[in-house]
Order: C-alpha cells, then sequence, then structure tokens
C-alpha cells in the first residue's frame, strides 16, 4: 500500500524519479547490457549448469575486474574475469551478454581470452603432459 492506503501496483523506483514504476519509467538496461556473472558463466559454457556456476562464484574462483564476486553481481561488457577451473585459471574479457545458452561457437565469441591467460595455460599444459610422460615412463 502507499501512503494513501491504495495498493500499490508496482514497485518503488527512485532512480526513475516521482511516483510509481510504470512501463514508460521503468530502468531497463538498454538492449541487457547487463547480465548476472552466473548466468553468465553458464551461456558462455564455463560451467555445466548455472548452480554449479553460482557455486563457483560463490567459493571464490571467480573475480570480476580483480574483486571477488557474489551470483548476482551483474557484470557488462568489457569486464575482466579471472577465472579458476580446476587446476587452470584464465582471464577472458567479457565481448557480448548472450540472450540464450547455445552452442559452443556462439559462447566462445561471448569472450576473448587474453594472451597471458593463453601463454599461462598453455605452460601449465606443457608442464602437467612432461610430468605425466615422467610418471609413466618404465625404469631404467
Amino acid at each position: 500500500m502507499d501512503y494513501s492506503g491504495r495498493p500499490c501496483t508496482a514497485p518503488y523506483n527512485p532512480q526513475a524519479g516521482e511516483g510509481r514504476v510504470t512501463r514508460e519509467n521503468r530502468v531497463v538496461d538498454a538492449a541487457g547490457s547487463r547480465h548476472r556473472i552466473d548466468r553468465w558463466l553458464w551461456c558462455a559454457r564455463f560451467h555445466r549448469s548455472r548452480s554449479l556456476a553460482a557455486a563457483a562464484v560463490s567459493s571464490g574462483k571467480v573475480h570480476v575486474n580483480g574483486e571477488r564476486a557474489k551470483p548476482a553481481r551483474d557484470i557488462a561488457v568489457g569486464d575482466r574475469l579471472d577465472i579458476t577451473l580446476g587446476s587452470d585459471a584464465c582471464t577472458v574479457i567479457v565481448v557480448s551478454l548472450p540472450s540464450r545458452r547455445g552452442p559452443a561457437t556462439e559462447a566462445r565469441a561471448c569472450y576473448e581470452e587474453t594472451t597471458d591467460s593463453v601463454l599461462r595455460r598453455a605452460v601449465a599444459r606443457e608442464r602437467r603432459q612432461v610430468e605425466r610422460r615422467s610418471d609413466t615412463a618404465p625404469p631404467g
């Protein structure tokens, strides 16, 4: 109920100015310019489910622009995400915000991995392969 005793039909939005929120004065991001981070990670196929993405964000495995984030944190195009997946850590720049979880080719177009991250992951991959070869090599 509002101050006049009548029930409100829309929530109050202080950014919209005076009065109640209507279709015309509702604060909406232009063309979906923001996404929850857990939804973006799921759409970009970093995690198999949105709940796994939310758990990864909650446990501190995802940082947005160098800061720890919560699953409901909004991200925008141009944000830098530091993502830890198992033993790999990658840094990506958000290029687009997908409207749905599509095929892998669409998901790959949503981000751009930094060159430092690509090199860091390549070195780690080589190190793991060398360790794997030395562990399986027969003695002698």
